[in-house]
C-alpha cells in the first residue's frame, strides 16, 4: 500500500487557476482551494497495471519467439522453416496462456518475481511438455533438433527471469514516483471510512492511492480528517474533482443498510467513467466468495465498471485505427474535391474547428469541412443550424446533408480524440430550444464515459441533425447510453456498415 500522499495534507494556500481556463460543466460543482490544488497535481496520466501486464504478455511472446528463431537460424538453417515457425508460434503463445492461468501477470507476481519464479518455470516447462506430446501424437517430433529445443528452453527461462527482474525494479520506481497506481476516492467519512483506510493500508501488494474523502455530511457527523486524509468536499464537488484528478475508482464506505444514502450518491456518480465499489469489509452480511472483487484481501461489491476497458479498449482502438485509415484512403478523392469546391464557393479556410465535449467532459477540437460563410461561422454553436439557414453556403448545404463535412474527423480518430463509433460530440453551448443539453436531460454527461464518435447508434436510428425540442436530445441520449451499456466490436461494425445507408435519409440534416 502506498504511504499517505503528502499532497493531501491540509493546506490553506489558494490554488492556482486551471491552466486551461476551463469552466466546470453543468454536472460539476466548484472545488475549494485545497481540493483544486490536489486535483491539479493529480492531473497527469498514470500507467495502469493492466497496461504493464498487457505489454509484458506481448514482450514475452515476442522475446521467446526471437530466441527460438535465432537458435534455429544459427543451428538448423532455413530448410525446415515452416514446421519450426509453427512450433515457435505455438510454444510462445502457449506459454503466455499458461502463465496467465498461474496468475503470472498479476501485479503481485510482477512485484516479487523471485517468489513467483517456480510458477513461471512450471508454465515454461509445461509448454515444452505439451509441445513434446503434440509432436509425439502427430509423429513429427523427429523433425526437430534436440539442441534447438534445449537451447530454446534454457535461453527462454533466462530471458523470462531477467525480464521480470528488470520489470520489478521499474515497477518499484513507478510506484515511488506515483506513475503506477490506481487513484481512489473514499465516498463517505467517519468511522466506516477510517476502518476501511486502515484495512487498505495493511494490504502490502495493492496499488491503490487514496486521494481524499468526500461526504455530504457536516464536520460534526463526518470529521474533516479521517486516518490522516482530509475531507475535500461534498458529492457535487466529487464529480468535478474526479474529472480533473483522473480518478480511477470510487470506494463507497457506507454500510449496506444505509440504502437511501447509497442510492442518492450513485444517482450523482454514475455519470463518471470510473469503477464504483461498495466496501463490504465491515458488513455482517456475507455473500459467496465470487460475489466480491478484492483489493488485496478487502472485499468489494461491484456497483459500476468503467465502460470499454482493458482488452476491450485495445480492440476498439485497433478497430478505430484500421478503419479510419481505410476511410481516409477510400474518401481521399471526395475530400480533395470538397476542399476545392469550398475554396471556389466562398472565401475562407477549408477546415472549420469547433470545441466540443470529449471523453470525461474534456474539451477537444473537432475538425469539419467549413459549411458556413467565414464571417458567420458559429464556433460555440449558440444558434442551431435550421432549414434554409442563410449562414450556410451553397456547397455547405450539400456537404451537411450528406455528412461529407464530417470526413476530416477521421484525423481526430487517428489522434485518439474521437472514436469511429460512439455518442456524437456536442458543442459546449449546444441547446435544445433555449436550454443547454445538460439542463434538459438528467444524467446527460454519462454520454462522456466513452470517447465520442464520428457516427453512432443514435444517428443511424434517425436522431441526427437539429435538436430544437427537448424530446430530440432526450431520445438521442437514450440511444447513446444504450450503446455504451451494450458495446461490442460487432456492434461497432454493424453501426459502421449501416451508416452509409442511413445517411440517405437527409430529412433532419440541414
Amino acid at each position: 500500500m502506498n504511504e499517505i500522499d503528502p499532497r493531501l495534507r491540509q493546506d490553506t494556500q489558494t490554488s492556482k487557476d486551471d491552466e486551461t481556463g476551463k469552466k466546470p460543466s453543468q454536472d460539476e460543482g466548484p472545488l475549494d482551494p485545497l481540493a483544486e490544488r490536489i486535483a491539479s497535481e493529480l492531473r497527469a496520466d498514470t500507467i495502469s497495471p493492466f497496461k504493464v501486464s498487457a505489454l509484458l504478455r506481448i514482450g514475452e511472446f515476442l522475446g521467446l519467439a526471437v530466441i527460438a528463431t535465432a537458435v534455429m537460424l544459427a543451428y538448423v538453417g532455413l530448410s525446415l522453416v515452416g514446421p519450426y515457425a509453427l512450433a515457435i508460434t505455438a510454444g510462445s503463445g502457449l506459454y503466455v496462456l499458461l502463465a496467465e492461468i498461474v496468475d503470472g501477470y498479476e501485479m503481485r507476481a510482477l512485484r516479487r518475481p523471485l517468489r513467483w519464479l517456480p510458477r513461471i518455470a512450471l508454465a515454461w516447462a509445461a509448454t515444452f511438455a505439451l509441445l513434446a506430446l503434440a509432436g509425439f501424437l502427430l509423429k513429427i517430433s523427429g523433425e526437430f533438433s534436440r539442441f534447438w529445443s534445449g537451447s530454446w528452453f534454457l535461453g527462454g527461462l533466462a530471458f523470462l527471469l531477467a525480464t521480470r527482474l528488470m520489470l520489478s525494479a521499474r515497477i518499484v520506481k513507478w510506484v515511488r514516483d506515483g506513475t503506477l497506481e490506481r487513484r481512489a476516492v473514499i465516498v463517505g467519512g467517519g468511522k466506516p471510512a477510517e476502518k476501511l483506510i486502515r484495512t487498505l493500508e495493511m494490504q502490502g501488494d495493492n496499488d491503490i492511492r487514496i486521494c481524499g474523502i468526500f461526504d455530504d455530511r457536516d464536520d460534526e457527523r463526518s470529521p474533516p480528517i479521517v486516518a490522516g486524509y482530509p475531507k475535500l468536499g461534498n458529492i457535487e464537488e466529487l464529480v468535478s474533482f474526479t474529472r480533473k484528478a483522473r480518478i480511477d475508482m470510487l470506494i463507497v464506505s457506507l454500510p449496506l443498510d444505509a440504502e437511501d444514502r447509497v442510492l442518492t450518491m450513485l444517482q450523482k456518480l454514475w455519470v463518471l467513467p470510473v469503477d464504483i465499489r461498495l466496501s463490504a469489509h465491515s458488513n455482517k452480511l456475507r455473500f459467496r466468495h465470487r460475489t466480491y472483487s478484492y483489493i488485496g484481501s478487502v472485499p468489494m461489491l461491484d456497483i459500476a465498471d468503467k465502460p470499454i476497458r482493458d482488452w476491450d479498449s485495445v480492440a476498439k482502438r485497433m478497430f478505430d485505427i484500421v478503419f479510419s485509415l481505410l476511410g481516409i484512403a477510400i474518401f481521399s478523392p471526395v475530400m480533395l474535391a470538397t476542399a476545392i469546391a469550398i475554396k471556389l464557393d466562398s472565401k475562407g479556410p477549408v477546415i472549420f474547428r469547433q470545441r466540443r465535449y470529449g471523453f470525461n467532459n474534456e474539451e477537444i477540437w473537432v475538425y469539419k469541412f467549413r459549411s458556413m460563410y467565414t464571417d458567420q461561422c458559429d464556433p460555440t454553436a449558440l444558434t442551431l443550424v435550421t432549414k434554409g439557414d442563410p449562414r450556410v453556403t451553397r456547397v455547405g448545404r450539400y456537404i451537411r446533408k450528406t455528412s461529407i463535412d464530417e470526413l476530416p474527423q477521421f484525423f481526430n480518430v487517428l489522434r485518439g480524440e474521437l472514436s469511429l463509433v460512439g455518442p456524437r460530440p456536442h458543442a459546449l453551448t449546444a441547446k435544445a430550444a433555449d436550454r443547454l443539453y445538460g439542463e434538459v436531460v438528467d444524467g446527460y454527461f454519462a454520454r462522456h464515459r466513452v470517447k465520442p464518435g464520428v457516427t453512432g447508434w443514435a444517428q443511424i436510428n434517425g436522431w441526427r441533425g437539429e435538436t430544437d425540442t427537448d424530446i430530440k436530445i432526450r431520445r438521442r441520449t437514450e440511444f447513446d447510453l444504450y450503446y455504451i451499456e451494450n458495446w461490442s466490436i460487432l456492434f461497432d461494425l454493424r453501426i459502421l456498415l449501416l451508416t452509409p445507408i442511413r445517411l440517405l435519409n437527409t430529412e433532419n440534416a440541414y
